[in-house]
């Protein structure tokens, strides 16, 4: 029976450490990460799972510590798997395994590597993405590929929409190469990484919407950071407003101002070119339907800032 230390968190940590268990894989350590209060916690727990199967569990800030490395190196593993697994894991501790140290990416490697990959692919309209098991490196995301499933981006998919597709994407890949893989039987393929980019972590303010932008581009913005992400954020009558959903309603406008206002008990905003219907937002931290903002504040245009 093969052996493997998983380094996961998060969905996919859940739904790939399930596999491994479905396929009799010998599982001696699981190295996760503690919930951070700060964070909006919307995702399954990798420790309950290990702790539910008797797994040990590690926390460590830092995986990298030579006492980290010893308690992992103690255990021989012919494998290690990362997924979705937040810190990266040096040269020692990719060392150790007598297989080889493989990760689960959320996107078609070698488009999207980095962090957030979801987000990404739809703040730039793609219409596919998956989910990509790969050898691991030192350089994040450039090893070569074992299984990759892809997954289609509907035009009005929020990021969570995408991401639980994605999870999906990750069972389906680890699950359909794993007896191949256990085996030493597996053809890995080397990445082209001329025809992919890297990509960085995002913060709040990254969601604050030029209107000057066209419609379709706000629009991947506004699903790309929905919640539980922060939210596409602008200021409206000198008040911060969340712009949490629109469609694209294909209408063209020209010369107009940006601006905000509700016709026919709906909301719009006029966009650089194009405009929106926004379907749900919040105004000075309060979500109000359309019909409320009209009946408060009137139908009038209201000049949206950048």
């Amino acid at each position: 029976m093969s052996s493997a230390v998983v380094f996961a968190y998060h969905n996919v940590g859940v739904r790939c450490l399930s596999v491994l268990l479905a396929h009799g894989a010998d599982v001696p350590l699981v190295v996760t990460h503690r919930d951070n209060p700060k964070e909006t916690i919307w995702f399954d727990s990798v420790a309950e799972l290990a702790a539910l199967h008797g797994i040990p569990v590690i926390t460590p800030d830092n995986p990298n510590t030579p006492e980290v490395v010893e308690q992992i190196r103690a255990l021989h593993p012919d494998f290690f798997f990362s997924f979705y697994y937040r810190e990266m894991l040096k040269r020692e501790l990719l060392e150790i395994p007598k297989q080889g140290a493989l990760n689960m990416h959320g996107s078609l490697l070698p488009k999207y590597r980095g962090r957030v990959p979801v987000n990404w692919a739809i703040i730039h309209g793609e219409t596919e993405t998956g989910a990509t098991l790969h050898y691991m490196t030192e350089k994040p995301d450039n090893g070569d590929i074992v299984a990759r499933q892809a997954i289609p981006i509907l035009p009005d998919d929020t990021a969570l929409q995408v991401f639980q597709k994605v999870t999906v994407a990750a069972e389906i890949a680890l699950h359909g190469v794993l007896p191949a893989l256990l085996a030493g039987k597996v053809q890995a393929v080397q990445q082209d990484l001329s025809k992919g980019a890297y990509f960085g972590g995002r913060k709040a303010e990254d969601g604050i919407i030029d209107w000057a932008q066209s419609s379709q581009t706000i629009h991947n913005l506004v699903r790309a950071v929905a919640p539980p992400y922060p939210g596409a954020t602008t200021q409206l009558m000198g008040k911060p407003m969340r712009i949490l959903q629109t469609l694209v309603t294909g209408c063209t406008v020209s010369g107009e101002k940006h601006a905000f206002y509700v016709k026919d008990g709906k909301a719009y905003a006029i966009c650089g070119s194009g405009v929106l219907r926004v379907v749900s937002f919040e105004l000075d931290g309060v979500e109000m339907s359309a019909a409320e903002f009209a009946a408060k504040y009137g139908t009038e245009k209201f000049e949206l800032d950048n």
